[in-house]
């Protein structure tokens, strides 16, 4: 806890990897991931219940699984938070052609439950969504075309890197899946912008996402919907939507009680979309802003790492990963309050969903190995030694 307080230590030439490992990650980050989970499976101890009984199973039967895919994403984030900058890069690249060649295979194969939208692989014991796996990939692939494209004489990293983005969106907008297209396409302006864009690129590249949404807002019944139930000035209080935010009003500061809310049994996504309902209603807006200092300490500590760093990769891709990661939670919190159209998104380590969870993990465990102190000089340091 000492060196939580006062710093992480240098690590040494020659000492064993897991002190190494311990002395150089961003421990507080690594605390606010695991208490996010369990944070998680006490949420699901109270949402899923009802959905199990409904679905026919035991009781707890979605809280042991999302035990079991917790584990493996708390495994696949401490294994990749062990690798060097390189060896991420380059399992990253392999990872994401695989979901690359998985997302074009969903109109053929894939399956939407029932829900409207193909965006999963039923394997009968399990499913895989591979957009949730696509993103971490995307985002290492582009920030090393970005970076590419800063080298002397180097390839245009930045065109390729936008052509690849414009592929990825309309291809998740076909499933449809909008709210994963938004997240990639936001993931790679942020990166550009720290690259260097010009401000007057990004201004056109935001008009040109709204004639995109007034495109597919005229298009498609599926987004139409949800646009129009976002702008409605009633929310029929018998939609999820109503229901999330009955629930968070009663919640109240401290909330109804353990085991006392009723949303749950009303809601069919409350143990993943709508998670942060059943934490406000039972435990209030206590539990709900702890889980946001959560998100932004984890966003917080990474960028101020990030801005240190000498590699403009890493700093790139650090940067994609951080703020995906945090956007990815505000969006699903704010679709619960009614401050963003639903999007069908989980809040990450909290919702329940196998993809969701060991993406998640591999994305931070990615994070945390971009943001390890490794032996180099600040980026201030070269600064004031090019003045001097």
């Amino acid at each position: 806890m000492t060196e939580m307080v006062y710093g992480t230590l240098p690590s040494r030439d020659g000492e064993p990897i897991l002190p190494r490992w311990w002395n150089t990650i961003d421990r507080w980050s690594l605390t606010c991931v695991l208490l996010l989970f369990g944070i998680g499976l006490l949420l699901g101890l109270a949402s899923s219940p009802p959905l199990a009984e409904r679905n026919g199973f035991q009781s707890f039967h979605y809280v042991e699984r999302q035990t079991f895919f917790g584990g493996l994403a708390i495994l696949a984030l401490i294994l990749t938070t062990m690798m060097s900058p390189q060896l991420v890069r380059r399992l990253a690249v392999i990872g994401f052609v695989f979901a690359f060649l998985a997302l074009l295979g969903l109109p053929f194969a894939g399956t939407d439950f029932g829900k409207g939208a193909v965006r999963w692989y039923s394997l009968g014991f399990a499913s895989v969504q591979p957009s949730e796996f696509l993103k971490p990939g995307f985002v290492v692939v582009a920030a090393w075309m970005i970076s590419s494209s800063l080298d002397l004489n180097g390839p245009p990293g930045k065109t390729m890197s936008l052509a690849l983005t414009l592929l990825i969106v309309v291809m998740l907008a076909l499933q449809p899946d909008f709210g994963q297209a938004s997240l990639v396409l936001f993931g790679w302006g942020v990166m550009w912008f720290v690259a260097g864009a010009p401000i007057i690129l990004l201004i056109g590249m935001a008009g040109m996402v709204f004639l995109a949404g007034t495109f597919a807002y005229n298009s498609s019944e599926h987004f139409a919907r949800r646009i129009d139930g976002f702008l409605s000035p009633d929310v029929e209080p018998t939609t999820q939507l109503g229901y999330a935010t009955n629930a968070i009003r009663e919640g109240g500061l401290f909330g109804v009680g353990v085991g006392e809310g009723q949303v749950k049994w009303s809601l069919p996504d409350a143990h993943t979309d709508f998670i942060i309902a059943v934490a406000a209603e039972e435990y209030g807006l206590v539990l709900v802003l702890a889980v946001i200092a959560l998100y932004a300490t984890i966003v917080v500590r990474s960028l101020i790492r990030l801005m240190r760093e000498r590699d403009p990769f890493i700093r790139l891709a650090g940067t994609g990963l951080a703020c995906m990661f945090g956007v990815q939670a505000m969006i699903n919190m704010g679709v619960a309050v009614r401050l963003l159209p639903a999007k069908g998104m989980t809040l990450p380590f909290v919702s329940y969903g196998g993809s969701s969870l060991i993406a998640g993990g591999i994305a931070v465990g990615m994070l945390l190995a971009f943001t390890r102190i490794r032996p180099q000089g600040e980026i201030g340091d070269i600064l004031l030694s090019r003045r001097s």
